[in-house]
Protein backbone atom coordinates (compact mmCIF):
# COMPACT_ATOMS: atom_id res chain seq x y z
CA UNK A 1 0.00 0.00 0.00
CA UNK A 2 1.01 3.53 -0.63
CA UNK A 3 2.33 5.48 2.53
CA UNK A 4 1.31 8.45 2.72
CA UNK A 5 2.72 11.49 4.94
CA UNK A 6 0.86 14.01 6.53
CA UNK A 7 2.49 17.52 7.67
CA UNK A 8 1.55 18.93 11.47
CA UNK A 9 2.77 21.22 13.63
CA UNK A 10 4.12 18.68 16.19
CA UNK A 11 5.88 16.52 13.61
CA UNK A 12 4.79 13.76 10.48
CA UNK A 13 2.37 10.78 10.49
CA UNK A 14 2.14 8.24 8.00
CA UNK A 15 0.67 5.67 7.45
CA UNK A 16 -1.16 3.39 4.72
CA UNK A 17 -3.30 4.80 2.25
CA UNK A 18 -6.59 5.54 3.93
CA UNK A 19 -5.12 5.60 7.40
CA UNK A 20 -3.09 8.41 9.35
CA UNK A 21 -2.74 9.16 12.96
CA UNK A 22 -1.32 11.72 14.99
CA UNK A 23 -0.55 11.77 19.13
CA UNK A 24 -1.61 14.82 20.36
CA UNK A 25 0.45 16.57 23.21
CA UNK A 26 -2.33 17.85 25.83
CA UNK A 27 -1.06 21.68 24.98
CA UNK A 28 -3.01 24.65 24.21
CA UNK A 29 -3.75 24.69 19.95
CA UNK A 30 -4.05 20.57 19.95
CA UNK A 31 -7.68 20.80 19.20
CA UNK A 32 -6.60 23.30 16.05
CA UNK A 33 -3.64 20.79 15.07
CA UNK A 34 -6.50 17.97 15.16
CA UNK A 35 -8.62 19.90 12.93
CA UNK A 36 -5.55 20.75 10.28
CA UNK A 37 -4.43 16.60 11.04
CA UNK A 38 -8.00 16.20 8.96
CA UNK A 39 -8.43 18.26 6.46
CA UNK A 40 -4.85 17.78 5.06
CA UNK A 41 -5.92 13.70 5.36
CA UNK A 42 -8.75 14.32 3.58
CA UNK A 43 -7.35 16.87 0.91
CA UNK A 44 -5.20 13.60 0.02
CA UNK A 45 -7.99 12.09 -1.18
CA UNK A 46 -10.42 14.95 -2.25
CA UNK A 47 -9.49 14.72 -6.10
CA UNK A 48 -7.44 10.54 -6.30
CA UNK A 49 -8.84 7.63 -6.90
CA UNK A 50 -12.05 6.00 -5.35
CA UNK A 51 -15.11 8.57 -4.90
CA UNK A 52 -14.67 12.15 -5.25
CA UNK A 53 -14.75 13.39 -1.67
CA UNK A 54 -16.82 17.01 -0.71
CA UNK A 55 -15.79 20.14 1.31
CA UNK A 56 -18.42 18.88 3.08
CA UNK A 57 -17.17 15.61 4.33
CA UNK A 58 -13.95 17.98 5.21
CA UNK A 59 -16.26 20.64 6.78
CA UNK A 60 -17.77 17.23 8.84
CA UNK A 61 -15.03 15.67 9.52
CA UNK A 62 -13.01 18.65 11.21
CA UNK A 63 -16.07 19.67 13.17
CA UNK A 64 -16.51 16.18 14.86
CA UNK A 65 -12.46 15.96 15.52
CA UNK A 66 -12.62 19.33 17.24
CA UNK A 67 -15.71 18.49 19.32
CA UNK A 68 -13.95 15.16 20.22
CA UNK A 69 -10.54 16.50 21.11
CA UNK A 70 -12.23 19.64 22.85
CA UNK A 71 -13.87 16.35 25.04
CA UNK A 72 -10.44 14.63 25.34
CA UNK A 73 -8.70 18.27 26.39
CA UNK A 74 -11.52 18.85 28.70
CA UNK A 75 -11.86 15.84 30.40
CA UNK A 76 -8.72 14.07 30.12
CA UNK A 77 -6.09 16.73 30.11
CA UNK A 78 -2.88 15.17 28.77
CA UNK A 79 -1.99 12.90 25.48
CA UNK A 80 -4.46 11.92 23.23
CA UNK A 81 -4.48 9.85 19.62
CA UNK A 82 -6.61 11.15 16.92
CA UNK A 83 -6.40 8.20 13.91
CA UNK A 84 -8.46 8.50 10.60
CA UNK A 85 -9.26 5.69 8.47
CA UNK A 86 -10.81 6.16 5.13
CA UNK A 87 -12.39 3.55 2.42
CA UNK A 88 -14.78 3.76 -0.49
CA UNK A 89 -18.15 4.58 2.20
CA UNK A 90 -16.72 5.94 5.38
CA UNK A 91 -14.46 8.07 7.27
CA UNK A 92 -13.68 6.43 10.41
CA UNK A 93 -12.73 8.82 13.20
CA UNK A 94 -11.03 7.57 16.65
CA UNK A 95 -9.79 9.35 19.74
CA UNK A 96 -8.03 7.95 22.62
CA UNK A 97 -7.70 9.51 25.22
CA UNK A 98 -6.30 8.59 29.60
CA UNK A 99 -9.61 9.16 31.13
CA UNK A 100 -12.31 6.14 31.52
CA UNK A 101 -15.21 7.96 31.91
CA UNK A 102 -17.88 7.42 28.93
CA UNK A 103 -18.78 10.26 27.70
CA UNK A 104 -22.94 11.47 28.01
CA UNK A 105 -24.65 13.10 25.50
CA UNK A 106 -27.57 14.95 27.20
CA UNK A 107 -31.27 15.47 25.37
CA UNK A 108 -31.36 18.52 23.41
CA UNK A 109 -31.68 21.20 25.65
CA UNK A 110 -31.37 25.03 23.49
CA UNK A 111 -31.59 27.02 26.72
CA UNK A 112 -28.37 24.74 27.92
CA UNK A 113 -24.93 27.00 27.30
CA UNK A 114 -22.16 24.32 26.65
CA UNK A 115 -22.17 20.19 26.54
CA UNK A 116 -23.47 20.02 23.30
CA UNK A 117 -20.40 17.98 22.26
CA UNK A 118 -21.75 14.78 21.94
CA UNK A 119 -25.28 15.83 20.63
CA UNK A 120 -23.47 17.73 17.62
CA UNK A 121 -21.26 14.09 17.31
CA UNK A 122 -24.14 11.73 17.44
CA UNK A 123 -26.44 13.79 14.87
CA UNK A 124 -23.67 14.06 12.16
CA UNK A 125 -21.88 10.29 12.18
CA UNK A 126 -24.34 7.76 11.08
CA UNK A 127 -22.20 5.14 13.77
CA UNK A 128 -20.20 5.87 17.27
CA UNK A 129 -19.19 3.30 19.97
CA UNK A 130 -17.03 3.64 23.02
CA UNK A 131 -14.97 1.12 24.40
CA UNK A 132 -12.98 1.10 27.31
CA UNK A 133 -9.24 0.40 27.58
CA UNK A 134 -6.61 -0.61 30.04
CA UNK A 135 -5.84 2.68 30.31
CA UNK A 136 -8.54 5.12 29.10
CA UNK A 137 -11.18 4.80 26.64
CA UNK A 138 -11.31 4.79 23.11
CA UNK A 139 -14.53 6.54 21.01
CA UNK A 140 -14.83 5.45 17.57
CA UNK A 141 -17.08 7.02 15.24
CA UNK A 142 -18.20 6.49 11.44
CA UNK A 143 -19.24 9.70 8.67
CA UNK A 144 -20.88 8.16 5.83
CA UNK A 145 -18.42 9.58 2.34
CA UNK A 146 -21.82 9.00 0.40
CA UNK A 147 -23.77 11.23 2.60
CA UNK A 148 -21.34 13.70 2.49
CA UNK A 149 -21.39 13.74 -1.46
CA UNK A 150 -23.94 16.42 -1.51
CA UNK A 151 -24.18 18.85 -3.74
CA UNK A 152 -21.69 21.35 -2.44
CA UNK A 153 -23.15 24.67 -3.68
CA UNK A 154 -26.54 23.78 -2.80
CA UNK A 155 -28.16 26.54 -0.13
CA UNK A 156 -29.97 25.69 2.66
CA UNK A 157 -33.20 26.86 2.84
Amino acid sequence: MEQIEVATPGGTATGPSGEANIALDGEPGMIATARRFTADFLARFRDGPGPPLSSRLSGVAELVVSELVTNSCKYAPGPCLLELKLDDSVLEVTVWDSDSTLPLAYAAEPGRIGQHGMEIVLALCEGYDVQREPVGKRIRVRISVNDSQRDDSAECR
